[in-house]
């Protein structure tokens, strides 16, 4: 009898380590499938800059503001994010001279003077035109003068963000890359900023910087114009908005709001 007993005790402790055997295969399956979802879902955010390095007739050069791509990529970059980088021409992006000067340092600009990686992606960005929205989460323009000249009218850009736009994707724009808004239409038909809330680089900083009269439009006056519903902080103060899909940044110093706002919007 205490054989028999000691059979069935013994039996069932085989059974129950074979349940908690499959229970825990089954748990770590489970586990390892959450994170093939979460590598398989990860960020993945094309930057736009301009190809454009001539600041009107002056003489003197520019392209995109390095804080303005800095802080937006590493935010971007540290939460996980992969970052393609294109421009309408391909090749390497011009950096403006002003935004690489020791008054325009920070930590983000330092951290990409020193990153190889990221600078050799500058030197050897995508062509715009090969670029496909579906590919991506989301788009990010960061600012400097030279927006003004080609991402305004580059008939490739206007098409791309009226896709992300479209598939509902966040667009984000800081400083003077609203400008690349110029030409968009939103699925209605009208302006995208048509009724939007929305900012950029304003007038009175333009003036301060004493390029009114060089630009070839004023990135505060275009949005009005275009319907946008514009509103702004004091000169150089930070200040981003949003509205629906649509980010906006005022200035450099906005760029980190900007990014927030998109890494925000990416997690929803």
């Amino acid at each position: 009898m205490n054989l028999i007993k000691s059979a069935i005790v013994a039996l069932t402790i085989v059974m129950a380590t074979a349940c908690n055997t499959k229970k825990n295969n089954q748990v770590s399956e489970k586990a390892l499938e959450t994170v093939k979802t979460k590598k398989e879902n990860k960020m993945k955010v094309l930057f736009v800059l301009t190809s454009h390095d001539k600041l009107g007739e002056t003489g003197k050069k520019t392209g995109f503001w390095v804080e303005e791509f800095a802080n937006p990529y590493y935010t971007l970059l540290d939460k996980g994010a992969e970052i393609t980088i294109a421009t309408p021409k391909g090749g390497a992006a011009p950096i403006d001279p002003s935004s690489d000067s020791p008054d325009a340092a920070t930590e983000d600009t330092e951290r990409f003077n020193k990153d190889a990686e990221a600078k050799d992606k500058i030197a050897n960005t995508k062509v715009l035109a090969d670029m496909n929205a579906d590919d991506f989460d989301a788009v990010f323009y960061p600012g400097g003068h030279g927006p003004l000249w080609d991402l305004a009218n580059d008939e490739k850009s206007i098409a791309l963000i009226e896709k992300f736009n479209e598939q509902k994707k966040p667009v984000a724009f800081v400083c003077h890359a609203p400008a690349a808004l110029k030409g968009v239409k939103g699925t209605d038909g009208n302006p995208l900023v048509k009724g939007k809330k929305i900012t950029g680089f304003t007038n009175s900083e333009e003036e301060a910087v004493q390029l009114t009269n060089v630009v070839p439009f004023l990135v505060e006056d275009m949005l009005k114009e275009n319907g946008g519903i514009y509103s702004k902080k004091e000169d150089w103060a930070a200040y981003a908005i949003q509205d629906g899909n649509l980010i906006t940044g005022q200035n450099p110093a906005s760029s980190e709001l900007v990014a927030d706002k998109l890494v925000a919007e990416l997690n929803k």
